[in-house]
């Protein structure tokens, strides 16, 4: 559905040129939630502007359901972007129009019959839960309906694909996770492809397939999101999933800990597992088949898309090769293990 081939993109910047995106290759599959994440200054929005040609990159190209968008003349892009939705994070509506004359307004400049607006329109409105708030103007609703009246109005062309740029980072948690199963809804019910840029792991958690973490202009990582949740590569990954699952022991302990090591006295190790291997008892099944102690120093279970989701510390004692053993069949069974060589 979308692929970016060798993107780049250059700024002329006070000194000299910045490159705010570099040789960014991705793939999103048709009827996908793909996320992009990264701290301030990744290029995550800049990327996202390259979609549709808000911006157009220096070098590379942009293709979107077999058109390469990069190569169009101004009629032909102007008639693609109809394919492509956006929302926004400050909502962009017109106060002068009602909730109805926000979502109608793309549908009017298209030259569309009262009829044929109406016929679009209600059913969007019925779609984002805004049906009895029609005749409202923005400023007589709140900042989550502020966002769903935007997602109709981007949905008001029938797009393919959905482009959300920071859509809840101006949100309550309770709001961002009402707009988020909104967009969920939206892209099962509707079939859309929707590239959601977030500075938040907890967004990536609850509604993406896959994800693709930038950092300054790169991507640093890309996979499935319980795939990047179990075994991050990259630490610009490591740092934003932290904000979501702790990896760091509290300070008292982690000075028991480094102790500890430098006695070389325990192995620390990291586990992730996830769905089944939460309900099952692998843990004491290791402990009683290679007589060890295993020490939990910190844990978490958590959900992933609906899929149970489990992060543990644990200080493992025992004969060195009993716990090479250990880990080998910890493996086996599909955990994660990572060797701490340090307290992080």
């Amino acid at each position: 559905m979308i692929e970016i081939r060798n993107l780049s993109q250059r700024f002329a910047g006070p000194r000299g040129w910045v490159e705010a995106l570099h040789n960014v290759n991705l793939t999103i599959p048709a009827g996908e939630v793909f996320g992009i994440i990264g701290r301030s200054g990744a290029g995550k929005s800049t990327l996202v502007r390259t979609i549709n040609l808000l911006t157009r990159p220096s070098e590379g190209n942009v293709i979107v359901d077999g058109r390469d968008l990069t190569t169009l003349g101004k009629d032909d892009l102007r008639a693609a972007r109809r394919d492509i939705g956006m929302i926004f994070q400050h909502f962009n509506l017109l106060s002068s129009r009602t909730v109805y004359g926000n979502v109608a307004l793309p549908l009017e400049l298209a030259g569309k019959k009262r009829a044929e607006i109406e016929a679009a329109v209600l059913p969007l409105l019925d779609l984002v839960g805004l049906s009895t708030h029609k005749d409202k103007y923005p400023a007589q609703i709140s900042g989550g309906q502020k966002q769903r009246v935007g997602i109709a109005r981007a949905l008001a062309s029938r797009p393919k694909v959905l482009l959300s740029d920071e859509a809840t980072s101006a949100l309550d948690p309770e709001t961002t996770r009402a707009i988020l199963d909104l967009l969920r809804k939206i892209n099962r019910e509707l079939g859309l492809t929707i590239v959601l840029i977030t500075h938040q792991m907890e967004v990536i958690k609850q509604v993406c397939d896959r994800v693709a973490v930038l950092d300054a202009g790169r991507v640093v990582e890309e996979g499935k999101v319980v795939d990047v949740f179990m075994q991050p590569h990259h630490e610009v990954t490591r740092a934003l999933i932290g904000d979501v699952i702790a990896h760091e022991l509290p300070p008292a302990l982690k000075a028991r800990v480094t102790e500890r090591l430098k006695t070389g006295s325990g192995h620390l190790l990291r586990l992730a597992f996830t769905g089944s291997g939460v309900d099952q008892p692998i843990l004491s099944e290791t402990i009683r088949r290679y007589e060890l102690d295993f020490n939990i120093l910190h844990g978490q279970i958590d959900e992933i898309q609906g899929q149970a989701f489990g992060s543990l510390a644990v200080l493992a004692g025992g004969q060195p090769v009993k716990i090479a053993e250990a880990i080998d069949y910890l493996r086996s069974q599909g955990v994660v293990v990572e060797e701490l060589s340090h307290v992080e």
